[in-house]
């Protein structure tokens, strides 16, 4: 019983370290976000993988890296609407 208490609080512990873990309520949307922004940062901070996506796109390695930065911004689109806002629109109109 101990062990599995230990490793709850363990998940716990990693899920509020590292946001991309997630967690029982993380959304689809959170998750795809998650997962890309960890792609995108992990190809600007790999030099030979940038090159290597600028030289198969033709294009210069500067510009694949603000690209990328770019698309972190909201990689999976925008987010969803989400039940509060419609229920608190639905009341308010």
């Amino acid at each position: 019983m101990a062990d599995k208490l230990r490793t709850q609080q363990e998940l716990e512990r990693l899920q509020a370290k590292y946001i991309g873990t997630g967690h029982p309520d993380t959304t689809s949307w959170e998750w795809k976000t998650n997962i890309n922004r960890d792609t995108y940062s992990s190809i600007v901070g790999h030099p030979p993988l940038l090159s290597y996506i600028a030289l198969a796109s033709n294009e210069p390695v500067a510009k694949v890296r603000a690209e990328m930065i770019r698309k972190m911004i909201q990689p999976a689109g925008p987010p969803p609407a989400r039940e509060e806002d419609t229920i608190m629109g639905g009341q308010q109109s």
